[in-house]
């Protein structure tokens, strides 16, 4: 006899569990997760900051909104914050000045505290920086991510409320059956109500395997290195971007950066591992930055960001499947969305009034309807 679940959520990632935690205080809840631990893949290799211009405009809303809960959490949830100081910095060569000024004025139109810096501030705060580059944007509410502190609060969370988490037990696939689902996985049969993919990488393939026509969510592939840097990497260095978005970097202590060159490489879902092309495309970007000697390339490895076509995530019921709901499409800001996206995600699955956290939102741009008339 299979066992019966109100919900069962496929993927045990950042997106999975913190949508698992919320709706655990509603109903019997199964958090179903293919590797021996959570978090494995895109959660664990995240560079993991909060950037509210990081994910564009569509993305904004959704951080800007979780900013406080990760600041300030309630009590019950964690006794201590999961956002530390860091700040960022947005440069470019002088060309790039009309590119800052857009960028500027699309999101202080939307209430992010972001400004035009000179040069003189950019060689306060990056020390080392080349010549070329003189076009700064400040983000200084830009904050780092405590992202397994996170992971592992949403864990305990839906533990406390009654929610099952089963680790390495793969799901192999699901059908309808009556009003509810037929879920099959590597540890036997399971029967739902709503069937929630928060798949990640996987979740075109979670659709299909469960009838469901995909949406086109496509793994990405990014690529980071440690490097060891003479002069050290000063404690203090903001998150350095590149407008033009070829890389990014950020000091990690102990004269340590992490840096990447802002790949996307399409991949299937799997265990990502590091580009070689890719690392030595970020050492030459960032040689071209500072003048800082690369002492030693200490790590390297790489995670899958996953993205809709029109690279904004998916939440909402399934346009033509009853009973699927989609939790998926990420990108690159599942971390520092998650908490407005788990009580969004979670009104929406219930029927329910939106936290008033949320209350704000408009989860419209976020409907997998949004692809029902697309070509294909």
């Amino acid at each position: 006899m299979s066992e019966g679940f109100d919900i069962v959520v496929v993927g045990g990632g950042m997106a999975g569990m913190s949508i698992g935690a919320v709706l655990a205080d509603h109903a019997r809840v199964l958090v179903l997760e293919a590797e021996d631990a959570p978090g494995y893949h895109a959660t664990g290799r995240s560079v993991a900051f909060w950037s509210e211009t990081y994910g564009g405009p569509a993305v904004q809303p959704l951080t800007s909104a979780s900013g406080p809960m990760l600041a300030h959490p309630d009590p019950a949830f964690s006794e201590t914050p999961f956002l530390s100081p860091r700040g960022a910095v947005h440069i470019g060569p002088p060309s790039a000045g009309g590119e800052a000024d857009a960028f500027v004025g699309l999101f202080a139109g939307q209430g992010v505290d972001v400004r035009r810096v000179g040069r003189d501030r950019l060689e306060q705060v990056v020390p080392g920086l080349l010549p070329d580059w003189t076009t700064g944007v400040a983000e200084p509410t830009c904050q780092d991510i405590d992202a397994s502190g996170l992971l592992a609060a949403y864990r305990r969370q839906l533990l406390q409320r009654g929610g099952v988490l089963r680790c390495g037990d793969a799901f192999r696939g699901a059908r309808r059956d009556g009003a509810g689902w037929r879920v099959e996985t590597a540890g036997g049969p399971l029967t739902c109500t709503v069937l929630v993919n928060a798949g990640g990488a996987w979740a075109d393939e979670v659709a299909r395997l469960s009838g469901v026509m995909s949406i086109g969510i496509t793994p990405l592939r990014r690529t980071v290195v440690q490097l060891r840097t003479d002069p050290p990497v000063p404690a203090d260095l903001p998150l350095v971007l590149d407008l033009a978005q070829s890389f990014y970097f950020k000091s990690v202590g102990g004269g340590r950066l992490w840096l990447t060159p802002h790949d996307e490489q399409p991949q299937g879902p799997g265990d990502a591992a590091p580009d070689e092309m890719a690392v030595a495309t970020a050492i030459d970007r960032f040689q071209k930055v500072v003048g800082w000697r690369i002492a030693g390339v200490e790590r390297k490895w790489a995670g899958l960001r996953s993205f809709a076509p029109d690279r904004a995530p998916v939440y909402g019921f399934d346009v033509q499947m009853p009973g699927f709901f989609w939790f998926a499409g990420q990108g690159g800001f599942g971390i520092q969305t998650a908490p407005a996206a788990a009580l969004l995600g979670g009104a929406l699955l219930t029927g329910g009034a939106p936290d008033e956290q949320v209350a704000h939102l408009d989860a419209g741009p976020y409907s997998p309807a949004r692809f029902s008339a697309l070509p294909g």
